[in-house]
């Protein structure tokens, strides 16, 4: 995500007013790469960002400072379905977040929090009711119910001391199998290749790794559970798994070339399968989003109207793609943004106040819940929650957690 230069495409920013729609469409221009200094401040680079917690934009939503959950807003042992669950990528733990009334925001706060491991990243959240959370230690099993922890079961691979930070080794994304027999956890070795790591659910054990690329960002499983995907960063590729040999295909995804290698930030970070035809959609700079077809490896490119860096990804059941810009690397970047892309290709870009890092959206599709934890300087406490079926109202920001980076919805 910092880079040393290298071109760099550049799409004709829209104007109009908050929540204008916008057709991706058309050929993109090209400009010329960002100055140097500026790619060194970006972030997302070799080393170690880390924020400092006392400043002003790492605060929460509305005290200044990390809110202490309320636990008298639910009767003990009992967690109301509807409730939000970050991983606190701060302070190692997960924390159950009321999302006020209607699921708008308006009222809400943290519930309770529980310990974890070192630097919580990705979560996923089972039919039991389970959440299996990828920490610097080991994937995490808790009881979303009762909010304890079960377990939390050491990796195979050897990642290096645990330790805290952008950079850390240990799990980052995480899948679960369609029929949840399975979890599969994308481990970071840094400075080298990855891993998939094979949980089974029922006795809690790694059962399998397979070698993926460097700095698995983000994974996901095929919508028949036959592959699972690991979105390398550092490596700008997607590696195929196949769930039963543990096969690897790699696939490279690089809609503006690899120049810069770990330094540049043009690269992949999250993607979503979409269920209709399993191919994987991964959003590039507000500007081009990369279909790929793992049958054939394939990328074709669709125009995109952010113009601002990408993180976390979601779809919406009809289809919607939800986009999170975590703002500017580059002087002629746009501001942080929620991109929401019809399945026609056209898109509304909604405005967001500081940076964010991962999405989740309401079953019901009408409401998207944006954690402004982000891996990078400049986090805040809390989550941002956007009404997706009225244009005109302003988002609302809700108070929760240590830097939450990934979300859930119990």
């Amino acid at each position: 995500m910092t880079g040393t230069g290298g071109p760099r495409a550049a799409f004709r920013k829209a104007s109009g007013p908050r929540a204008t729609f916008r057709k991706a469409s058309g050929p993109p221009a090209r400009r010329l790469g960002l100055a140097l200094v500026a790619a060194l401040l970006a972030g997302c680079a070799t080393g170690t960002t880390e924020a400092d917690p006392g400043a002003p934009d790492a605060t929460s939503a509305s005290t200044g400072s990390m809110a202490t959950p309320d636990p008298s807003r639910t009767p003990e042992g009992t967690t109301p379905d509807g409730t939000l669950l970050v991983a606190d990528f701060g302070s190692d733990t997960v924390t159950f977040v009321d999302p006020g009334r209607d699921g708008s925001g308006k009222g809400g706060a943290p519930i309770a929090s529980v310990k974890v491991g070192t630097a919580p990243y990705g979560l996923v959240v089972a039919e039991d009711g389970r959440a299996w959370v990828a920490t610097a230690e080991g994937v995490a099993v808790v009881d979303t119910h009762r909010r304890t922890r079960l377990a939390l079961i050491p990796y195979a691979t050897e990642s290096g001391p645990v330790t805290t930070g952008e950079y850390r080794g240990g799990g980052m994304g995480i899948a679960l199998a369609p029929d949840g027999s399975r979890v599969y956890v994308g481990v970071n070795v840094p400075g080298e290749d990855g891993t998939v790591e094979v949980i089974d659910t029922a006795t809690r054990k790694v059962t399998g790794t397979a070698p993926v690329g460097m700095r698995p960002f983000d994974v996901d499983v095929s919508p028949d559970g036959r592959e699972v995907y690991a979105t390398d960063h550092d490596s700008f590729d997607v590696t195929a798994v196949d769930a039963d040999t543990l096969k690897t295909r790699r696939m490279e995804v690089a809609p503006y070339g690899t120049e810069g290698g770990l330094g540049s930030w043009l690269k992949p970070h999250y993607a979503v399968v979409r269920p209709a035809d399993g191919k994987l959609l991964l959003p590039f700079e507000g500007e081009r989003l990369a279909v790929l077809d793992p049958r054939s490896g394939k990328v074709t490119i669709e125009r995109m109207t952010a113009n601002t860096h990408q993180h976390g990804a979601a779809l919406a059941p009809d289809g919607t793609l939800l986009v999170v810009g975590t703002g500017p690397i580059g002087s002629d970047d746009e501001e942080p943004s929620l991109t929401v892309r019809a399945p026609d290709g056209s898109e509304r870009v909604v405005p967001l106040e500081g940076p964010h890092e991962d999405v989740a959206v309401s079953a019901d599709g009408g409401t998207a819940y944006v954690t402004g934890g982000f891996t990078r300087d400049g986090y805040w406490n809390g989550i941002t929650v956007v009404d997706l079926d009225d244009e005109k109202s302003e988002p609302v920001r809700l108070t929760a957690g240590n830097r939450p980076l990934g979300i859930a919805i119990l």
